[in-house]
């Protein structure tokens, strides 16, 4: 059962239960959501485009344009859920008020998961780009992991001051970065699709992978959309979170799917594929700079003199912007992971402990402290060669996709189990049963990443003992405390009030 409420006298409708006062701070609009998720999801193009054109090949325009269909019917479904449940916990809340404490567990533990790997494979990533300043952030395993640990720890200090101080910083990177990747992808259509478009498509026709490939390509393109959770878990921090939760969500579809084409495009109309997977996998947006700056030749006019300075301070300003976007990545992921433990302590699904708030900051900054030493722990085979950050890559989809699946699947059962509670935003396109209806949409989405998920264990061995690995110790945790504490198994338990250290 969900939390019990009661009507007021007089209500003309049924009124939603009510997030319970609590002790973060409402200080987010939608740029400000759409920020964190965009630092999440956005930031994955510059590495997942060259890890998805080892595998996909001169597929890589076609699977990430079918990857971002599924990602917007888990943002719709998102939107819905969101709307509908303003709490922090996302996918895990979802579970929990469709079907029981157990399942929010399950949701809860493949969340975190995925939220300290994309800590981990975020700020690994960054050096590499920042390599163009100095080469030993690049070539040196040692020294571009040190760096990355100390990015997490940074961005840790941050948070546990507060979410809106470090909201300021990721709206301003984040406005930057569309601002630079529409500019690569103006330069790339001007003068390499337009005036010859047939290179783009002989280096993807001619480069065509198989049936298997084609179909692992699309499993790992999803992680190029991976993120859209973390503008769920700051619906507690958020303005009027029924309607500024599903337009930051709306405008992260558009922004996204919109970018991620144009790159591909501008990808291909550059170098072929071989060329991206092997010579730019870690940082292929820098590759398309590179490209662009070499290739292009300005002419004598004042235009052309301008466009050579822009051509010049391309390949800096990508580096600079990428590792910008992708330290708002793992600090989304951050803001990502401490929330969801805030829920899941309020939820009774892990000790109360976790969900403890800062006195003076309000965050929540036991579970803040925690997950980024976990997520800095992860980083530690980075010392030892690069084959880490494909490994990090894997185990990103399969917690991911795993609590996406759970989300579809418990905005179905709460249209059935709960028609009647307000849906402020509500999908659209909508297929009978049984008298409910029943969106077609999370249906759909519910099928494509249960497939996938199922794809990535079946074919990815250390990718399955790593990430049943990490369920299974979830699910000892949640049964201990369970147990001690004399609570249901199944059943939801009351909410309990985050302590206050």
């Amino acid at each position: 059962m969900v939390d019990s409420w009661h009507p007021k006298p007089g209500d003309k409708v049924v009124r939603r239960p009510r997030v319970k006062a609590h002790p973060l701070r409402r200080v987010l609009g939608v740029f400000g959501l759409f920020s964190a998720g965009y630092g999440n999801v956005g930031s994955s193009i510059y590495y997942a485009l060259g890890l998805v054109a080892l595998i996909a090949s001169g597929a890589t325009p076609v699977v990430l344009l079918i990857a971002g269909i599924f990602f917007t019917f888990t943002a719709l479904s998102y939107a819905e859920g969101t709307a509908m449940i303003p709490e922090a916990g996302g996918s895990a809340s979802f579970a929990r008020w469709g079907f029981g404490d157990l399942f929010g567990s399950i949701a809860g533990c493949a969340l975190a998961f995925s939220y300290i790997v994309t800590i981990a494979i975020s700020a690994y990533t960054v050096p590499s780009y920042l390599g163009y300043f100095w080469e030993p952030l690049k070539d040196s395993a040692a020294i571009g992991t040190i760096a990355a640990m100390g990015i997490v720890f940074l961005l840790m200090w941050l948070n546990v001051i507060g979410v809106k101080e470090s909201s300021i910083l990721n709206i301003a990177f984040a406005i930057l970065d569309v601002a630079t990747q529409v500019l690569i992808i103006i330069l790339a259509i001007l003068f390499f699709f337009a005036p010859h478009p047939q290179v783009f498509f002989q280096n993807v026709v001619g480069n065509w992978p198989t049936t298997s490939g084609l179909i692992f390509g699309v499993a790992i393109a999803s992680l190029a959309y991976t993120g859209v959770e973390t503008v769920s878990q700051l619906s507690e921090e958020t303005k009027r979170p029924s309607v500024n939760a599903p337009r930051a969500l709306i405008l992260m579809i558009v922004v996204v799917l919109v970018l991620f084409s144009g790159i591909s495009v501008a990808a291909f109309s550059t170098m072929t594929p071989s060329e991206l997977a092997l010579g730019w996998a870690r940082d292929p947006v820098a590759g398309i700079a590179q490209g662009l700056s070499t290739t292009i030749a300005p002419g004598e006019t004042i235009a052309g003199l301008f466009l050579a300075v822009v051509l010049k301070a391309l390949p800096i300003l990508v580096a600079v912007l990428a590792a910008t976007i992708l330290i708002i990545a793992t600090n989304a992921g951050l803001m990502g992971v401490s929330r969801l433990t805030f829920a899941l302590g309020k939820f009774q699904l892990i000790p109360s402990a976790l969900s403890g708030v800062h006195p003076r900051f309000k965050t929540p900054h036991k579970s803040i402290i925690l997950f980024s030493s976990v997520a800095i722990l992860l980083l530690i085979p980075g010392f030892f060669g690069t084959g880490v950050f494909a490994k990090l890559g894997e185990l990103y989809v399969f917690g991911s996709l795993l609590a996406f699946a759970l989300a579809h699947a418990s905005i179905l059962r709460l249209r059935i189990k709960h028609p009647e509670l307000p849906r402020p935003f509500k999908l659209r396109g909508n297929i009978k049963f049984r008298g409910y209806e029943l969106p077609v949409t999370a249906i759909l989405g519910l099928v494509a990443t249960s497939v996938i998920w199922l794809m990535v264990v079946v074919t990815q061995p250390y990718t399955r003992w790593i990430g049943f690995g990490w369920m299974a110790f979830g699910a000892i945790v949640y049964f201990v405390f369970r147990h001690r504490k004399q609570l249901p198994l199944l059943r939801t338990a009351k909410r309990v009030k985050a302590p206050v250290d």
